[in-house]
Parts: structure tokens; sequence; C-alpha cells
């Protein structure tokens, strides 16, 4: 599974991301009324694994660009997990990020200057 971000669906109100892709490689979602059913606590167990595989996906590539006699196929494979987390932990963000809550206004530029006034910089500032 590979996660594209410029050619992910808008986030659509009452739509959640899935951590998972439809046989044909389409996005999935869930249509979450925030009771939190059973697909959506799938889901969240799923994100949390992902999340986990990510830590230890960057643990070992750092290990292998530290080890300077890594090879050729191990710096391959190496990037290739690290691609494949990063595109999962990319997912998981855009899909937590489009259920956070709205502030009564609709301004999102008013909620980001109030994350950089707390010292915590938005994701697309990178």
């Amino acid at each position: 599974m590979s996660y594209d971000r410029d050619a992910a669906l808008a986030p659509v109100p009452g739509l959640r991301l899935l951590p998972w892709e439809s046989e044909g490689g389409k996005p999935c979602f869930l249509s979450a009324d925030g009771a939190g059913g059973v697909l959506s606590r799938l889901a969240d167990e799923i994100e949390a694994e992902q999340l986990c595989d990510g830590a230890e996906v960057l643990k070992g590539a750092v290990a292998v660009l530290d080890d300077g006699k890594a090879g050729e196929h191990a710096l391959r494979r190496a990037l290739r997990a690290t691609t494949q987390a990063f595109g999962d932990v990319l997912r998981v963000a855009d899909s937590r990020g489009a259920r956070l809550p709205v502030t009564g206004d609709g301004d999102h530029e008013a909620g980001e200057r109030e994350l950089r006034a707390a010292g915590s910089v938005p994701w697309r500032d990178y």
C-alpha cells in the first residue's frame, strides 16, 4: 500500500479516512458518527500499530545509515521500509487531522496561530 497525499481526496465532513485501501488501491472511508463502532475501533488499533511500526522502522533506518559498511541492498531495504512507514504515518495524520474540531467561526488560521503560540508548529510549516 502506498499513500499519495497529492492524489488523496479532500476530507469530507463526517467521513473518516481508514488506514487501508480497497483491492483496487482506492482509499476507504467510514461514515463515522463518533460513537466508536467496531470498524472505528479496528481503524484506531491499526493506526496505533502503524505508528509503532513507523517508530521501529525509523530506528532500523538510523542503524543502517550509521553503519558505514551497509551495502546498497541494506540501504534500499531500509529506504523501502521507511517510505512505506512514512506513507502510513501521513495517512494517519491526514485522517486524524480531518477529524479535529474546527473553531466556531471556521477560522483555521486562528487555530494555527494558537498552536504556534503554544509552541506547537503545524505539519504544513515543515
